[in-house]
């Protein structure tokens, strides 16, 4: 098998790099083995450099290794284009200062080879590919955040409190009808986010084309995502208060519809500057709420967006959204959420289950009622229209 893709790869011109992984107690004899397998279908069309694990208590620098071992591999026929003597743990303090060396020594290896990324590599070596060397591709990669919420929530000072300036104007003049969105690129502590602000789905009373518009504008959303590498979080902005049948459509929209439950929702709830102790406090007296409404999040952040009211309390917040985003897109742990040339269908299809529940058009309409909150003359319309589209779009 590996002998197959070693030569389909190389005939496409699509393997650009071979990243051999092996533990530092390995015998070279078995490394030797091994090379000659992978340099028998490259020759030397294609670099192979070594990389050497698990070195954190090597003596006296884990460099060593390679110094020690260095002749017995020349003696084996093995010509390298690079090595990495590095470790990938993780935990205890002791070995933070190697494994920020290794970041370093796994960068240098790959400039030196002039390869521009290292995806190739994890198509060779699935097994024994660490994750470690995963951080390095999501650290390179922007991470796409879906910021959403009902207007008058916060969002847009929400974005100026993450980016930690002005950059983009807030307005008391909301005027949302469709799901539209506004992308602006922030960076914080080394990394780099797309943040798309998007227009939710105001009150029941929204109307029903409206309705419809935003599922194709959300569509459109995840299809521009998509080939920007998907979305790695959902950021919901709510303004504190009740949790209305407005607020989770929304969340069932994102998080149950487009992105199928696959990427993490995380809620920030805003307007607390005045909230008595510690703002948290908010979300201990009302975590059970969601917890029985089916309201499920990875994290949340209880804070305020408003800039000047309490400085104190603005700084406060800014490092915990900063936190809370930075840990949920962090080291590529949540695989991007992308989309698909049937997304639309899907989507559609999707709503229909839910709401018909059964083979029976007339259960659509009392469930728009119940689970959405319309009104029963425009749930009835929106019924319609909902059995329509799905049958065209099938």
């Amino acid at each position: 098998m590996l002998r197959r893709l070693l030569r389909t790869l190389t005939e496409q011109g699509d393997l650009h790099l071979i990243m051999y992984c092996v533990r530092s107690e390995r015998v070279i004899r078995t490394l030797a083995r091994n090379y000659e397998l992978i340099h028998s279908q490259v020759e030397r069309k294609v670099p192979i450099v070594l990389v050497i694990t698990c070195l954190e208590a090597y003596k006296p620098d884990m460099e060593e290794w390679w110094r020690v071992n260095e002749r017995a591999i020349s003696n084996h026929g093995m010509t390298f284009a690079g090595h990495a003597c590095i470790t990938t743990v993780t935990m205890g303090g002791s070995h933070m200062e190697r494994r920020a060396q290794s970041y370093d020594a796994v960068c240098k290896l790959i400039q030196q080879c002039h390869v521009s990324s290292i995806i190739a590599a994890r198509y060779i070596f699935p097994i024994l590919f660490v994750p470690y060397f995963l951080t390095i591709i999501s650290r390179n990669k922007r991470k796409n955040v879906v910021l959403f919420g009902m207007g008058g929530a916060g969002k847009s000072s929400l974005v100026n409190l993450i980016a930690g300036k002005n950059v983009v104007k807030t307005s008391s003049d909301v005027k949302h009808c469709t799901l539209q969105w506004q992308s602006y690129s922030i960076e914080f502590d080394g990394d780099s986010y797309n943040v798309f602000d998007t227009v939710g789905l105001e009150e029941p009373q929204l109307g029903i084309p409206q309705y419809l518009d935003a599922i194709e504008n959300a569509y459109s959303l995840i299809q521009k995502l998509e080939s920007q590498g998907g979305i790695d979080l959902l950021l919901f902005c709510m303004r504190a208060g009740r949790l209305t049948a407005t607020l989770r459509s929304n969340y069932r929209l994102f998080n149950e519809f487009l992105c199928e439950k696959k990427v993490p929702v995380v809620i920030a709830i805003t307007y607390l500057e005045n909230e008595p102790g510690e703002m948290d406090a908010w979300w201990k007296r009302n975590k059970d709420t969601f917890r029985h409404q089916e309201f499920h999040v990875a994290g949340h952040a209880c804070i305020t967006a408003i800039e000047g009211s309490r400085p104190d309390r603005y700084e406060q917040s800014r490092t915990t959204i900063r936190k809370l985003v930075k840990e949920l897109t962090a080291d590529g742990k949540n695989q991007a959420r992308k989309g698909g040339d049937n997304l639309f269908v899907s989507f559609m299809q999707k709503l229909k289950e839910l709401l018909l529940g059964s083979s029976n058009p007339k259960k659509i309409a009392p469930r728009l009622i119940k689970r959405c909150g319309l009104s029963p003359d425009v749930a009835r319309q929106l019924a319609d229209r909902i059995k329509k589209d799905v049958v065209e779009a099938t």
